[in-house]
């Protein structure tokens, strides 16, 4: 089903389908997130208020939109996961202001599951390491980024979206239980690293 979500209707209807065809939902996984290129790069402080708007829109809110829709629909309990980004937490050099959308999705991992938890929905969040992918492609020195990771990452090199995708089953699964509200980094150990 189409599923704008900056289109109020278009999330509703596909909530709503869900109800109707399986009554109830178990899993919702959030794994979207879009900038203007030109707010990408840059100066920081020449990301304009509409871009800014609509990175966040998209980005972040897009998952508070999407809960609402799932928790009554997971009667049951249930699972949550997005997938944020380093860039949330710390400076990445033309990240920009999806660092700024990393981070308020991040805290909406948080506050979701505060106020999901009472009926045993958990939300977390999947830090994955860079990937080559259609979507990071659009990441000014993408390459570099992930050839730095290599060359610093404890593991030696940098994730594929084999691991991402188990590491998402897990936070699925009832093996992660007892995990809420957490940002599980995937990424060849990369973010313990200092120096």
């Amino acid at each position: 089903m189409p599923c704008n979500v900056q289109d109020e209707a278009q999330v509703e209807a596909v909530f709503e389908t869900i109800q109707k065809e399986w009554g109830r939902l178990d899993i919702l996984i959030h794994c979207l997130a879009f900038a203007n290129r030109d707010d990408l790069t840059g100066d920081f402080s020449s990301t304009s208020r509409a871009g800014f708007q609509l990175a966040l829109d998209i980005s972040a809110y897009s998952l508070v939109a999407l809960a609402r829709g799932a928790k009554s629909l997971m009667t049951e309990g249930g699972s949550i996961v997005t997938l944020t980004y380093l860039g949330g937490v710390r400076v990445v050099p033309n990240y920009n202001v999806m660092g700024i959308a990393k981070a308020a999705l991040e805290m909406n991992v948080r506050y979701l599951a505060a106020e999901l938890g009472p009926n045993n929905i958990r939300v977390n969040g999947i830090s994955a390491g860079p990937i080559r992918t259609l979507a990071s492609s659009a990441v000014g020195g993408i390459l570099d980024m992930i050839h730095h990771v290599e060359d610093i990452a404890p593991l030696r090199r940098t994730v594929t979206q084999t691991e991402v995708g188990n590491a998402t089953a897990f936070l699925c699964s009832d093996l992660s239980s007892g995990i809420t509200g957490q940002i599980l980094y995937v990424d060849s150990g990369y973010c313990i690293m200092g120096m």
